[in-house]
């Protein structure tokens, strides 16, 4: 197992609880003991973890999500996430039920879901706000805790929180997409989206071409775990041939 799939494996066990112990980790992970302290340094340096007396815990932090702020990236790239929004929008057959995680590019789906009579499990309240008044459009939250500056709601304890609803497609968004993977700059952003792609039959990612430019953050998954990238025609060309290897079906959405 490489030590990516390693830290993944110990932030998605952390995430759980908050708290996991050096026994537990050992026994999820094909690891020795030596190898798990060197993957929990990496995570402490990178600020995902704090290491205490028999295991590691999330990091005591205040109610803001490490990234750039919603207010700020809403601007960034609009054209682009405009277009991105509507093709993504297109892959929604009417009255059944999605998953759309919360995000600056995922919120420009909603103007075109109006009249498709849709059943949306969402955690962001931007999006809640943008479906509201399609008379047609039911609407569903997870419980937890709301995070401010994302206008997200977001429950690192668990399953628990979330309604007892299955979708065919989860439409997401990322901070950055390489080889490594999807990513985000926050391990409560990473668990929260692991438990939507665990409920997902079609992963459908939304990024716009600067997110293929970005390369540090947390790995929420690897790229054999998407299904569908919608993005502009900015995209990389080696990123086109990294995608079609992993067969990924990519969808160009060009702007008016």
């Amino acid at each position: 197992m490489h030590a990516e799939q390693r830290e993944r494996l110990i932030l998605d066990a952390i995430a759980g609880t908050g708290f996991i112990s050096y026994r537990d980790l050992e026994a999820r992970l094909d690891a020795s003991p030596a190898t798990i302290r060197r993957d929990l340094t990496r995570l402490e340096e990178a600020g995902h973890i704090l290491r205490v007396h028999g295991g590691a815990k999330l990091p005591d932090r205040p109610q803001s999500l490490a990234g750039t702020p919603f207010v700020q990236s809403i601007t960034q790239h609009l054209p682009a996430k405009r277009a991105i929004g509507r093709a993504a929008a297109a892959l929604c057959a009417p009255g059944e039920g999605i998953m759309v995680d919360g995000g600056t590019t995922t919120l420009q789906m909603c103007q075109h879901l109006d009249g498709k009579d849709l059943q949306v499990l969402t955690n962001s309240l931007h999006i809640v706000n943008a479906l509201l008044p399609q008379v047609g459009t039911r609407v569903l939250l997870p419980s937890g805790t709301v995070f401010r500056e994302q206008n997200i709601v977001l429950a690192p304890t668990g399953e628990d929180s979330m309604p007892r609803f299955h979708a065919p497609k989860l439409f997401m968004g990322a901070a950055a997409v390489g080889l490594q993977g999807v990513m985000q700059p926050d391990v409560i952003l990473v668990a929260a989206e692991r438990r939507l792609i665990d409920r997902a039959e079609t992963v459908i990612l939304l990024v716009d071409s600067s997110k293929f430019r970005l390369s540090s953050g947390a790995i929420v998954c690897g790229l054999d775990e998407v299904d569908v990238l919608v993005t502009d025609p900015g995209i990389p060309d080696d990123m086109r041939a990294v995608l079609d290897a992993k067969a990924v079906r990519l969808i160009i959405a060009k702007t008016d």
